[in-house]
């Protein structure tokens, strides 16, 4: 999926499905995350290529009602957003070093020690989020996209989303009304939107409430900018931890 494509909207082409067909390895997150590769697996010939579901053996907690309905809306029977949890983010890797071993045996080495190096990188950045919001008075944060509650659940805070696990998913009038009433009787000072996504529903409540619009990033997708300074999943989650302690002090 090229940078800066929001996942949620993404379907392959036949371009695409060759391009798995031609993998030594095909890495995805989970058939919740990338609805299509269940029927984009049954084009391709899958004896000679090593399939690596990256969030294998992590429980997926479980979505609402409404993101169970329509598939059309590529909608989440369970929530999808794993690797926002830097905890879970570690089976995540290990899960992926596993595929690579598999496929490239003569390797083995490298990949372990490589993981190894990563996953702790991972556990240096979930000691930096545990001290750094553990003494926090105020523990809930507004969100336009439901992407956040693997990393709530984790650091114990809550999470106040306006739309669903999908980011174009709207909520209804009476559900924008109540996330307003939030706004203003908690006197919440900050919306979080996402680079992806349009801010369109974050800027209504934004404008009804006063608050301010920051970005929290679910890091679907890293810009080719981004990409050019060399942010990464470390770095954008650093900023993610900085902007979260704009509300959770």
């Amino acid at each position: 999926i090229h940078a800066g494509t929001e996942p949620h909207d993404y379907e392959p082409s036949a371009k695409d499905i060759a391009k798995i067909q031609d993998a030594d390895v095909f890495i995805y997150n989970s058939d919740d995350m990338e609805t299509w590769v269940e029927s984009a697996l049954k084009s391709v010939d899958t004896s000679k290529i090593v399939i690596v579901e990256a969030s294998k053996g992590i429980e997926l907690l479980e979505g609402t009602g409404e993101e169970e309905s329509s598939e059309e809306t590529h909608a989440h029977a369970n929530d999808p957003h794993v690797w926002l949890d830097p905890v879970l983010a570690q089976t995540e890797v290990k899960n992926i070093r596993d595929g690579l071993i598999k496929a490239d045996k003569k390797h083995q080495e490298d990949y372990e020690k490589n993981a190894a190096n990563y996953v702790g990188k991972l556990a240096d950045l979930d000691e930096e989020f545990s001290s750094e919001l553990k003494d926090a008075d105020n523990r809930t944060f507004v969100t336009q996209h439901q992407a956040f509650a693997y990393l709530a659940k984790r650091y114990d805070l809550t999470q106040k989303a306006i739309s669903g696990l999908s980011p174009d998913q709207e909520p209804t009038a009476s559900e924008l009304a109540q996330i307003e009433d939030f706004v203003k009787e908690n006197e919440v000072q900050v919306i979080f939107t996402e680079e992806l996504a349009s801010p369109k529903i974050a800027e209504t409540v934004s404008s009804a409430t006063g608050a301010k619009l920051k970005v929290l990033s679910p890091i679907e997708g890293i810009t080719k900018e981004d990409r050019k300074e060399g942010l990464d999943y470390i770095g954008v989650m650093e900023q993610n931890l900085a902007a979260l302690k704009l509300v959770i002090k």
